[in-house]
């Protein structure tokens, strides 16, 4: 018999596109002697570094959906993590939908403006989060790879906030600003998966 034990799967860094494929790999079920085998995946939990279109560096950032800027497709997802898990830590928070560029280059004050002040409710944008829940809802809702009920959660702490300074998500370090915010969605993130 197999025993079941739980595994948290740590992965660093993916960069654009590279995160649907690597979370469709991670979410596919894996061949088997005696067949697929279905990971019984219980939950989703991804933080990243993001530009923020209201507050500062340091902030975080709530998604409740991710648009992905240039086409149709907008994931609303329920996130495990809310605004006020966050507070209490010295730094504010937002929820919000997420715009997912294509680029930071490719960025303008007057499209930013646009969708943080229009019924999008843009809090912030970054560069995967449209990927990542492209191949979460793929592969829980339509292909059957994982539970229907998998739970998931995003984070992300503000890099800097573009329509203040001008500056995109390739924009210096975040240096000691950037550990209260990791530190703090870390610890939600491992007090709701235990």
């Amino acid at each position: 018999s197999i025993k079941e034990n739980a595994v948290i799967i740590v992965m660093d860094y993916a960069f654009g596109e590279q995160a649907f494929e690597t979370m469709d790999e991670l979410l596919k079920p894996y061949e088997a002697d005696n067949g697929k085998v279905h990971l019984d995946v219980k939950s989703v939990s991804i933080m990243g570094k993001a530009g923020i279109l209201e507050g500062g560096k340091g902030d975080i950032m709530i998604p409740t959906a991710h648009i992905f800027e240039g086409t149709a497709d907008n994931y609303p997802f329920k996130n495990e993590l809310k605004k006020e898990d966050l507070e209490g830590f010295g730094v504010r928070s937002f929820d919000g939908s997420m715009i997912s560029v294509l680029g930071t280059s490719l960025q303008n004050k007057d499209l930013l403006k646009f969708f943080h002040d229009s019924t999008w409710n843009v809090i912030g944008l970054e560069m995967e989060g449209a990927h990542y829940q492209k191949a979460i809802q793929s592969a829980s809702k339509i292909r059957g790879n994982i539970s229907e009920d998998v739970k998931v959660r995003y984070a992300y702490y503000a890099s800097d906030n573009p329509l203040e300074t001008g500056a995109t998500l390739a924009s210096g370090g975040l240096g000691m600003t950037g550990v209260t915010p990791t530190y703090a969605i870390t610890q939600k993130i491992l007090e709701q998966i235990f």
